[in-house]
């Protein structure tokens, strides 16, 4: 069996794992990356092996940095079935459909200045009717339930407790007459995350691809999160401020949305208007609201006591569907809460947002999520000042504010933790790391090492291994 690592290879985005069994080939996620324009607008465009050879793609879950690059496989020649969720099949129904308009309005902007410059104009990445045709490739599978992408390869999916419809991988193989079996973490969730349950184990694993995000990082307990987001909505209102909060449209808005309707129920936040301005967001949100098996305890409890039926709904919060709808948001003037995409500040409304209000001291931009390496969110968060959006330089005045607690990732205590519930009752012969910076990668690997586990890899991009 051989493992290639085309994506998320000491990098956090676009993870794209590509198994070699028995002549078949299977692939783990095929997410975009995101990072410096040039080298992601090359690598999403420049897939490292023929499309046309993969029997099967399953996918950990529906975030743009695992299934975003899907529709070039297909465009490319992919014809096998793509394996996921029920709920990350919702998902991805609007999130590939929302990545190929960004991909098609971002060429259309590019080309413009391309023309007038007498260069050849570039084409989209990928299309609405790419996505169409991914689409109908997806088969969706219950948690828990056996299927096979390819002869003598049975998979299961575990809850991974990262976003809706997340999942962990058990893929059991017949190498030949020999037993292996390969555990793929996904993105792992965190215990007590409001909405999802917490992270499943895998057990018996003779080989683990894990990832790394915060390998070497150690979260502020959740239980603190809701105060520091109180305390932070109420020092900007007493300034008259508004607060923008850059947010991926699947998971972290819709906790953000729960954690302001639990605050805003127990009166223990200034009314304002909230809104939530992004399409995407205001059609995944539908799908959290259809698929209740996935709660948590909390949030059932939740409904419940308050007596409703809808977690992400309440009076002071508004959903903005239209263009003119979201250009008005440029003109409040009194305090409100902006939630918008994309959660990195590479694309989407939340850069006007961001262009209109940065500069006003009375303001807070408040990050809840990773920003990977070179986005517009890291270097906000890092303290550059002026800062490019959309064509010119902005002065950093407002606050800048981490809000730490909502990562749905597992930090360094918990991904060991996850790992030595899989140690259980066998140790793997390998772990591989993925989805990490090398400053998170290395110190976890390290820590892996003195667990005698015998191989620990921190594989780069294109490496291949025999195992």
């Amino acid at each position: 069996m051989e493992l290639q690592f085309w994506g998320a290879a000491q990098v956090v985005t676009g993870s794209m794992h590509l198994l070699t069994i028995n002549n078949h080939k299977i692939l783990l996620d095929a997410g975009l990356y995101q990072g410096r324009r040039k080298i992601a607008f090359e690598r999403n465009r420049q897939i490292p092996f023929d499309p046309s050879e993969i029997e099967a793609l399953v996918l950990s879950h529906a975030h743009i940095d695992h299934s975003g690059n899907i529709p070039s496989l297909v465009k490319n020649g992919f014809r096998g079935t793509i394996w996921c969720t029920h709920a990350t099949k919702d998902l991805i129904n609007y999130m590939l459909r929302d990545s190929a308009h960004i991909q098609e309005y971002d060429v259309l902007y590019v080309n413009k200045k391309r023309r007038r410059q007498g260069k050849k104009p570039f084409e989209p990445l990928y299309t609405a009717a790419d996505v169409d045709e991914t689409l109908k490739l997806v088969q969706s599978v219950d948690y828990h339930q056996p299927f096979s992408p390819v002869e003598g390869i049975e998979v299961r999916f575990g809850d991974a407790g990262h976003m809706l419809g997340s999942a962990n991988v058990t893929l059991d193989i017949d190498d030949r007459g020999k037993h292996k079996r390969l555990a793929f973490s996904g993105d792992v969730g965190r215990k007590h995350l409001p909405i999802l349950r917490d992270p499943e184990f895998v057990r018996d694993a003779d080989i683990v691809i894990m990832e790394s995000t915060y390998g070497n990082r150690i979260h502020a307990p959740i239980e603190n999160t809701a105060q520091e987001l109180r305390d932070q909505v109420v020092k900007t209102f007493n300034r008259n401020g508004k607060i923008i909060i850059p947010s991926f449209a699947v998971g972290r808005t819709q906790e953000l949305v729960y954690e302001l309707h639990k605050l805003h129920e127990a009166r223990q936040i200034p009314k304002l208007d909230i809104f939530v301005d992004s399409p995407l967001a205001v059609n995944v949100t539908e799908v959290f609201k259809n698929h209740p098996e996935v709660y948590d305890d909390e949030i059932k409890s939740f409904l419940k006591t308050n007596h409703i039926a809808n977690a992400f709904g309440f009076e002071d919060l508004r959903y903005v569907r239209e263009v003119e709808e979201s250009k008005k948001l440029n003109f409040l003037h009194e305090p409100a809460i902006i939630i918008s995409a994309s959660g990195m500040c590479e694309a989407g409304r939340v850069l006007h947002h961001l262009k209109n209000n940065i500069e006003d001291p009375r303001n807070t931009i408040m990050f809840v999520g990773y920003q990977a390496e070179y986005t517009l969110g890291r270097k906000i968060l890092s303290g550059q000042s002026p800062v490019p959006i959309l064509g010119d330089k902005y002065e950093v005045r407002a606050e800048i504010f981490r809000l730490e607690g909502y990562s749905g990732h597992a930090d360094r205590n918990g991904l060991l933790n996850w790992l030595a519930e899989t140690q259980k009752t066998k140790t793997p012969q390998h772990v591989f790391l993925v989805h990490g910076e090398p400053d998170n990668m290395f110190p976890l690997a390290d820590a892996i090492r003195k667990r005698d586990i015998p191989h620990v890899h921190t594989p780069k991009r294109g490496q291949p291994f025999e195992v």
